[in-house]
């Protein structure tokens, strides 16, 4: 049986071990349309032939920017990597100043974009490209050459000689692709990560999903980033169909299409799906709503394994059968779990979705560690709600004095790219230092507590970790996104950008007219309104962490006016750049 040591052996060891007809399955024009693992494989190798014939030398750099998902990124993935080039995702959201350094900086020789609108910000800076030859495109464009040339160049097989030559040439400890990370400020900084840091994660993980091959899944979070491709490579290990969601926008529709067994999300996506699912309910008239909310009350109380004792476990087979089913299909019927990461999840949906049987398995890590640290699985009692699993094998880790979490394995980076500073700021010798402060309770589990880099003092001298806050007020049906603020002030208060729809329909029912978000924001009501629910979730934290004020934000904060990331975490500094104003006026500067 073929060993895999490095990336591109993925596909072969599922031809070897199951072969699937429908190995990878993107929709194009309304059709899903499946490549087979053979195809697969022979779509890569003519890759690799077509960028030899390219002039494509070891350790060139090729771009993938992508606004989805989709075949061919993965056939032009192994193809890069089986000529010992390497692949660098772009996130196709950021601008155009970051898509020029992270070309020029990684000296990408060739960039495969997916469609127009990613060639359009290409172009746009194409005069300062210095090392960059040519651009191709997935799609079908009249001003831009498509990648099906590539795969033409390849076909003549006299060539594969030399693309196996060329792989076994590939050692697991060389590096394989270049991941610039969104970071929340300066220049992006690219990980350096080896075949080994990749593979090693995915043989730790693949024990902990509990599926059979030929099972369906369905992979919409970007696959530029890392907890998505490694996901993916392991989607492949474990022989599944690997279905592409056609984008963030119609992902209820491909849930319903694809039926998956299982996905990966943001929390900020979980929120979402419950917030649309608690809005239905709200519609609904007497018994059937009483017996919604009598679900979600007794969801909230969840816990795994029937640790809540029998009769509990009775009147949630009731909630299942009357209630939960339902979301159960709105989920496409099949799903036996999620996966989790890039932030924390609200424990209150872990709860919530565990009692409705959609358990979602929260997982841990940084892009500079593969990603995988920790992560939770539904056998071997390895669910805790709140925590993030147990270690994952290999990985090792220590809580620093500060508590902060240090991490050593082989999934640790080689470093980041032409920066050796930065990266000796991060390595204390073999360990990882990940930012993130957390403690492990006494059967293992990994608890995640805040961002090193976030937390801050008062003006009085006590730490606030913001985050643990914002979790607590996003609890609140009225609240989208909040971000606390503090350093060095008397107190913390909070910047909030109300749940624009949500409040609307609120004033409809208490007969208020709020047209504009700026009427929203303005309105005393409101804000009483607001005031209500802050001080409802301020009950729960000490007289030094309670925000004392707010101010709300008349824009839906979003990727691409800056206040997020592309994996929707905060962007801080910005985010308080923005409101500027509104920070002077609670602290009267």
């Amino acid at each position: 049986m073929q060993t895999v040591t490095r990336l591109f052996d993925f596909p072969y060891y599922q031809l070897e071990k199951h072969p699937l007809e429908k190995s990878l399955v993107t929709k194009y024009n309304g059709k899903w349309v499946p490549t087979s693992t053979q195809e697969y494989i022979d779509k890569a190798n003519a890759f690799s032939r077509g960028l030899l014939q390219l002039g494509v030398k070891p350790n060139d750099k090729i771009a993938l920017i992508s606004t989805t998902n989709r075949t061919e990124w993965c056939i032009s993935d192994i193809g890069i990597l089986q000529v010992g080039a390497q692949n660098v995702p772009i996130y196709p959201t950021i601008s155009e100043e970051d898509y020029e350094y992270i070309l020029n900086h990684s000296e990408a020789k060739y960039c495969f974009v997916s469609c127009d609108e990613v060639l359009q910000k290409v172009l746009a800076i194409s005069g300062n490209l210095k090392k960059l030859i040519d651009v191709y495109s997935f799609d079908q464009l009249d001003n831009c050459k498509n990648w099906t040339e590539v795969l033409d160049l390849g076909k003549d097989t006299s060539k594969q000689e030399e693309v196996e030559k060329r792989k076994a040439d590939v050692s697991p400890n060389d590096l394989a692709t270049l991941i610039y990370t969104s970071g929340t400020t300066g220049k992006p900084k690219g990980v350096m990560l080896s075949h080994n840091n990749i593979v090693s994660n995915v043989l730790s993980a693949q024990n902990r999903l509990p599926l059979e091959p030929g099972e369906r899944v369905l992979s919409f979070l970007p696959i530029c980033h890392i907890f998505e491709r490694t996901f993916s490579y392991a989607y492949i290990y474990l022989c599944y169909e690997i279905y592409f969601g056609e984008g963030l926008d119609k992902i209820s529709a491909n849930v319903k299409e694809v039926k998956p067994s299982t996905m990966t999300v943001v929390p900020r996506l979980v929120e979402k799906v419950y917030d649309a699912i608690v809005a239905k309910g709200a519609e609904l008239n007497g018994i059937k709503k009483k017996m919604f909310f009598w679900a979600v009350e007794l969801g909230r109380k969840f816990e795994p394994y029937g640790a809540n004792g029998w009769w509990y476990e009775k009147k949630l087979a009731l909630a299942r059968k009357l209630i939960f089913s339902k979301w159960q299909e709105a989920l496409g019927g099949n799903l036996k779990m999620m996966a989790s990461g890039s932030a924390a999840l609200q424990p209150r949906l872990g709860h919530i979705f565990g009692a409705a049987g959609l358990p979602i398995m929260e997982c841990y890590g940084l892009t500079e560690t593969s990603p995988g640290i920790s992560v939770s699985e539904i056998r071997n009692h390895g669910w805790k709600i709140g925590k993030v699993g147990r270690i994952m094998d290999g990985v090792e880790i220590k809580i620093a004095e500060d508590g902060e979490i240090l991490c050593k394995g082989p999934n640790v980076m080689m470093g980041y790219y032409k920066d050796p500073e930065k990266t000796a700021e991060v390595m204390t010798g073999e360990y990882f230092h990940t930012g993130d402060i957390g403690e492990i309770d006494e059967d293992g589990f990994l608890q995640i507590t805040d961002r090193k880099k976030e937390m801050f003092k008062t003006s009085g001298g006590k730490y606030v970790a913001p985050q643990l806050l914002e979790n607590r007020f996003k609890q609140s049906n009225f609240i989208e996104q909040i971000m606390v603020v503090g350093e060095g002030e008397k107190m913390p208060a909070a910047l909030i950008q109300p749940n624009f729809d949500f409040v609307r329909e609120w004033g409809k029912r208490h007969g208020i007219s709020l047209e504009t978000n700026e009427e929203i924001v303005k309105n005393d009501k409101v804000i009483a309104r607001l005031q209500d629910e802050v001080n409802l979730a301020n009950e729960e934290f000490a007289k030094w962490e309670k925000v004392k004020q707010f101010r709300l934000t008349p824009d839906v904060w979003s990727i691409d006016g800056g206040h997020l990331t592309p994996t929707l975490k905060l962007r801080r500094k910005i985010i308080k750049e923005k409101y500027i104003d509104l920070y002077n006026d609670i602290y009267g500067h």
